[in-house]
């Protein structure tokens, strides 16, 4: 029977290939995403988020999204958090850490693990899909962020080789 891995290349092997400039560009790239998300609801730049919805003028980041889920499968749950202080910073925070470490390349771990939990709880209060039975954009951008941590794409165009030298990192790998 043969043992031999699947991958036998360490993610610091990746990275140093044309593919870990790839999965770099991705990361930043999606990092971005999340950023100008908040960006947007935070500062109502007019792209999204109208100026007087802005989370700075008094808006929920949330109310938008959440109030028309409520014809949709899970309405119900997703409506009923529209608005709601703790569901608008806990969005908010996320859309920034996400974004943040994305685009630094430290945390990617965590990153992956929260903003994609976040988009599987989208994907879910948008369901009944409308253009395809199940997948969308949400669940592709999820599977990305697998693919990130999973590579050490913080590694290329990024400070995650340092931060992974850290005593702190070094102590709790999540943090990677």
């Amino acid at each position: 029977m043969d043992t031999t891995p699947v991958m036998d290349t360490a993610p610091a092997e990746i990275a140093t290939r044309p593919a870990g400039y790839v999965w770099a560009i991705a990361r930043i790239s999606l990092g971005w995403t999340f950023l100008w998300a908040f960006l947007d609801k935070f500062l109502g730049w007019g792209f999204a988020t109208p100026a007087d919805r802005a989370w700075i003028a008094g808006g929920s980041p949330t109310t938008g999204f959440l109030k028309g889920t409520g014809e949709n499968a899970l309405g119900g749950f997703f409506s009923g958090l529209a608005g709601q202080a703790w569901v608008d910073w806990l969005f908010m925070i996320g859309l920034l850490g996400v974004g943040a470490a994305l685009i630094l390349g430290a945390g990617i771990r965590i990153a992956a693990i929260t903003g994609g939990l976040l988009l599987v709880l989208m994907w879910a209060a948008a369901l009944p899909l409308e253009t395809n039975p199940f997948l969308d954009e949400h669940l592709v951008y999820a599977v990305v962020l697998a693919g990130l941590a999973l590579t050490g794409a913080g590694d290329v165009l990024g400070v995650g080789a340092w931060w992974g030298r850290t005593s702190l990192v070094r102590r709790l790998p999540i943090l990677k």
